[in-house]
């Protein structure tokens, strides 16, 4: 029987999953109706972005399963790499 996570993997050539990996960091704000999560990982420089619709406790510390898409996100002119998370689970 197949998990979830490669069903997904199997249908979505570009998604990524990581299993295990630590949160260094965890920053929520309010966007209209939407909360944007920004988290940060260890070995990483790139930002873990997604929306929920409220807060959940930080995920600060915490070690974490995602699963996620690299994109680029222009700002000012400049390009930055992020990772929009369309899956994420405590470890």
């Amino acid at each position: 029987m197949k998990h979830v996570v490669d069903k997904m993997l199997d249908a979505h050539s570009d998604l990524v999953h990581s299993e295990g990996v630590k949160i260094l960091s965890h920053t929520q704000r309010e966007i209209e109706e939407w909360v944007q999560h920004t988290v940060t990982i260890e070995g990483c420089d790139a930002p873990f972005k997604f929306k929920r619709t409220k807060k959940y406790r930080s995920l600060q510390g915490q070690k974490v399963n995602m699963t996620y898409y690299p994109e680029t996100e222009t700002v000012a002119g400049f390009d930055f790499e992020i990772m929009k998370v369309v899956r994420i689970k405590r470890y």
